[in-house]
């Protein structure tokens, strides 16, 4: 007697379900809440008086911090996204899925939606650790709602990039070496960590231009309830280019598997 063939949305769910599971024993959940808390330490604590004394006009360094914590937290969750991904292609889950009545995106889209669960599961602790150092939402409902649905857009590209790296590289190790890294270097190197005029003239352009300054300005701009198309766009710019990008190598990337 042949087996009732699932749909497409409780493939999904099944499979969605198991990776939570897989993260919840695995510690991902746990890692998902004490990485905005340890951000927050990290950057706040010891930069909180140098940047209120020489910021040039930030007199509320947690306001002007928080969107760096923020996508810091998602990029550490888009990381372990990476992992999943190598480690599917690696241990033959992939293969054994496209032996399987199972419809070609849905390993993906389980993927994309455990990332995105665990990316909640960060911003609330995120925003939780603002509070605690003097963020605010200044703006109207509509301005924190557009910070909020930003944030998820953020989150799905990351998420999709990050899943194509893992899926390509077949190296969990190393791709969660090979993604920490520039995370590191463009969060550092970003007006979201300091004002750009702290930066030497010659880095200033790069600074200024670089996705995570641009993805900051925003996120501070529509929390603050200042934003303006001048600041928004270029976020949108690089977001559009990103998601160009990731989504049709995602999509070769799992139809491959088939």
């Amino acid at each position: 007697m042949t087996a009732p063939v699932r749909s497409s949305t409780t493939q999904w769910w099944v499979l969605t379900a198991r990776t939570l599971r897989g993260a919840a024993r695995g510690g991902e959940a746990i890692t998902a809440i004490i990485a905005p808390i340890v951000f927050t330490v990290s950057f706040y604590v010891p930069l909180q008086k140098v940047i209120s004394m020489f910021g040039n006009g930030v007199d509320n360094f947690g306001q002007f911090l928080m969107p760096l914590i923020v996508l810091q937290a998602i990029a550490f969750t888009a990381i372990s996204v990476a992992f999943l991904a190598a480690t599917d292609a690696v241990d033959g889950i992939n293969r054994r899925f496209a032996s399987m009545p199972i419809a070609r995106l849905v390993p993906l889209g389980s993927r994309v939606a455990s990332g995105m669960a665990k990316c909640v599961v960060s911003l609330t602790f995120a925003l939780g650790c603002g509070y605690v150092i003097g963020f605010r939402f200044a703006g109207s409902i509509t301005d924190t709602a557009m910070f909020i649905g930003f944030v998820a857009i953020i989150a799905v590209t990351l998420i999709l990039g990050a899943d194509v790296i893992g899926t390509a590289s077949r190296n969990p190790e190393a791709t969660t070496q090979s993604l920490i890294l520039p995370q590191l270097v463009l969060g550092m190197l970003s007006s979201g960590f300091a004002p750009l005029e702290q930066f030497p003239t010659w880095v200033q352009p790069f600074v200024r231009n670089q996705p995570v300054s641009q993805f900051t300005t925003a996120l501070r701009d529509l929390a603050d309830g200042t934003a303006t198309s001048a600041s928004v766009t270029p976020a949108l710019l690089w977001l559009l280019t990103l998601l160009v990008i990731c989504i049709p190598l995602s999509l070769l990337l799992n139809a491959r598997r088939s």
